[in-house]
């Protein structure tokens, strides 16, 4: 299989780094460069806290987040995650540790540079909406443009485009508290995407939604990003969201990174039984691509299966031709490899559960 993964890597293409962390650490405390030294020789979050009256908040994070796609970052509550992504537009400060992006350094940003950044760079979409109560639909969708001093009708066009394309036409002159949870998100994101802002900061945006309407919000983050091929960066606890709309996940415990990878990766190569046990109940067929399983091969046989198509869909698409194997072909129509019926059964079998996993839960 190791074989096959590299085909993939080759055939689905890198992109360049947008974002790169380096040895980023967070300790939460009255003194926190001192509380370091135990950090480095390995002191446990829990005993940081009991032994030093220090939180560590993150520990040796190292990530390269490319342009052009979403970056999931997940863990449970207390994990880092959120932590992690307000290091981003510098929210929150690090302990040590860089954050660059495109080759500067934000750390050694002055205060009107980190405005700047943070007004015309990066957006941030919140869990919370952080609305304006006081303000329409349109005046809180303008509101990154009005701080950039953009002529009023310009702002007016910019958001009504946006506004359209979220689906609240109708809506401009209606208060958040005449919306939905969903439509105010809705607003969050439209906010966000009127500056125009290379990168979308999103902390777990869609969690505090209803579950239809977050899988609504998805969608259409999803066909946005189709579109416009913003740097998006992700947090979410839900590994069901973190599949569907991650082109990369980094799943971290304890301000640790646990494993990093593509959805592929994650649901066939657990790094450990954490891992494994946050996968056990994923539909494995839905989520897993015929590229994920195939075996190289330049000549055809058999349907021709799009790389990118889930199991789900090829093994319906093999059983109602009555064959057992299949051509995988890029976006192009070229065969890049082929799948057997008998491997995709058992790549969508559900993993026995380790014995292990109890502990984590």
């Amino acid at each position: 299989m190791v074989d096959a993964y590299k085909l993939i890597e080759k055939v689905v293409g890198m992109t360049d780094t947008k974002i790169k962390i380096k040895n980023l650490y967070k300790v939460f405390g009255a003194d926190p460069k001192s509380a370091m030294e135990q950090v480095r020789n390995g002191v446990s979050k829990q005993d940081l806290l009991e032994k030093h009256s220090h939180v560590l908040g993150l520990r040796d994070i190292n990530i390269d987040i490319p342009e052009k796609g979403i970056s999931v970052i997940m863990g449970l509550s207390g994990s880092g995650k959120s932590t992690l992504i307000r290091h981003i537009n510098r929210l929150i400060e690090p302990t040590e540790g860089q954050v660059v992006i495109d080759d500067i350094d934000i750390l050694g940003m002055s205060i009107e540079e980190l405005r700047a950044f943070r007004r015309n760079k990066a957006s941030m979409v919140f869990q919370k909406f952080a609305l304006f109560p006081h303000r329409t639909v349109m005046q809180n969708t303008a509101y990154g443009l009005t701080i950039q001093k953009i002529a009023e009708k310009e702002a007016i066009e910019r958001s009504q485009h946006w506004i359209e394309r979220v689906g609240l036409s109708g809506f401009e002159n209606h208060y958040p508290a005449q919306l939905s949870g969903g439509m105010q998100q809705r607003v969050g994101l439209a906010r966000a995407l009127t500056t125009d802002a290379e990168i979308l900061l999103m902390d777990e945006a869609f969690s505090a939604l209803d579950p239809l309407i977050r899988t609504d919000m998805q969608g259409i983050l999803l066909d946005l990003q189709a579109e416009l091929n913003k740097t998006i960066v992700f947090i979410t606890h839900d590994l069901d969201e973190a599949l569907r709309i991650g082109d990369g996940i980094t799943i971290l415990r304890d301000g640790e990174i646990i494993q990093q990878g593509s959805p592929q990766d994650i649901v066939m190569k657990p790094a450990d039984d954490y891992i494994a046990d946050f996968i056990k109940d994923v539909n494995r067929s839905r989520v897993l691509q015929v590229r994920s399983i195939m075996v190289p091969a330049e000549s055809g046989i058999g349907p021709h299966l799009d790389q990118n198509m889930p199991l789900e869909d090829a093994l319906s698409r093999l059983s109602s031709e009555g064959v057992s194997e299949g051509s995988v072909v890029d976006q192009a129509g070229k065969v890049i490899g082929q799948i057997a019926l008998a491997a995709a059964v058992e790549a969508i079998r559900r993993p026995e559960r380790s014995s292990q996993d109890l502990q984590y839960r």
